[in-house]
């Protein structure tokens, strides 16, 4: 039998869980993680999706500088409950900024960029000389 003294921490933690923050107040807890993000190359262009459930297009904005394509994003919320014997108020904020350096072989006048269903996709075409070429077979004479 363990001696009570080293489970009283796991107790503490257990009881002042996130889940327990949840339930007892109502609230999710502020949690600061960046959105997950996939880096694709094609043959004729990169791809950059970021997942952002809960986001719209409103919230995002997107910069390039000196090659440098940054995403950021930003939204607060601020509900209010009134009734007659209390008054309750809950406030959340979410943001995140990434950036980018891009390589000098994208065309950078035809970044385009969509939202939708909480995944924003940018997309970056290369310049024609950079793009893949098809293989090309050489006739011998």
């Amino acid at each position: 039998m363990l001696p009570v003294r080293s489970s009283i921490p796991g107790l503490i933690e257990e009881f002042f869980n996130d889940d327990w923050f949840e339930n007892f107040f109502g609230v999710v807890p502020v949690k600061t993680t960046s959105p997950k993000v996939n880096v694709i190359e094609e043959k004729d262009k990169y791809l950059i999706e970021v997942a952002a459930p809960g986001l719209d297009k409103e919230d995002f904005r997107i910069d390039l500088h000196n090659d440098v394509l940054t995403i950021s994003a930003e939204k607060k919320e601020e509900k209010e409950e009134k009734n007659k014997k209390y008054l309750r108020r809950e406030f959340s904020y979410c943001s995140f900024k990434r950036s980018f350096s891009l390589p000098d072989t994208v065309d950078v006048d035809k970044i385009d960029a969509k939202h939708r269903n909480g995944i924003l996709k940018i997309t970056i075409p290369k310049k024609e000389d950079a793009k893949e070429k098809e293989p090309k077979t050489i006739k011998i004479e």
